[in-house]
């Protein structure tokens, strides 16, 4: 995946194969900078309660497309990387969009700064 921020948007454009996985059509997902209220790089919980769909979840490996949980409706895209970025959002169709990228510190710190 491709991340930017482009004037007062994160955008998010997925690769081919993500977007298989992911179980999405939308080549890219542009969230306006004032509607993730945190952002942060720890491990969110996860359980098996969680109900996928769709989506691809393959244990230890991909965790990837729409999961409707406890906490409302989320969005993952994570692999064995551990290094998470988690963006808790409000007036957007996912209450959390949870992810792991190279360098998820400097894209927390870019996300809080704007």
């Amino acid at each position: 995946m491709i991340l930017s921020i482009v004037g007062d948007k994160f955008i998010i454009e997925w690769e081919w194969f993500e977007q298989l996985w992911g179980c999405t059509w939308e080549k890219t997902l542009e969230i306006p900078l004032a509607h993730i209220r945190q952002a942060s790089n720890e491990e969110p919980p996860s359980s098996w309660m969680e109900l996928r769909a769709p989506g691809t979840f393959i244990p230890r490996v991909i965790k990837a497309g729409t999961y409707y949980t406890s906490r409302g409706k989320e969005f993952w895209y994570v692999t064995r990387d551990r290094d998470y970025l988690v963006l808790e959002l409000e007036d957007e169709p996912y209450n959390k969009i949870v992810l792991t990228v190279d360098g998820s510190q400097s894209w927390l710190e870019r996300i809080n700064v704007n």
